[in-house]
């Protein structure tokens, strides 16, 4: 009865990971391709890029931690 609920709560913080590293990776394409359309870019788009960057590769490194699958 007690490991039902692990699984479900594990299932559902998965669904939220995936949800936000798929949030986070549009993130910082967008961003990427700001900076590479853009002719002279500031210190600010440039962080904010390797900011979302980090971003998008620490929920990717927890995804991989936790042994979490995309399903088609």
């Amino acid at each position: 009865m007690f490991f039902r609920k692990k699984e479900w709560l594990r299932k559902e913080y998965d669904e939220k990971l995936l949800g936000q590293l798929k949030e986070l990776k549009e993130e910082w394409k967008n961003q990427k391709s700001l900076i590479e359309k853009s002719f002279d870019p500031s210190a600010e788009a440039i962080s904010e890029a390797k900011l979302a960057e980090a971003k998008y590769f620490y929920l990717f490194k927890e995804a991989k931690k936790r042994n979490v699958s995309v399903r088609y």
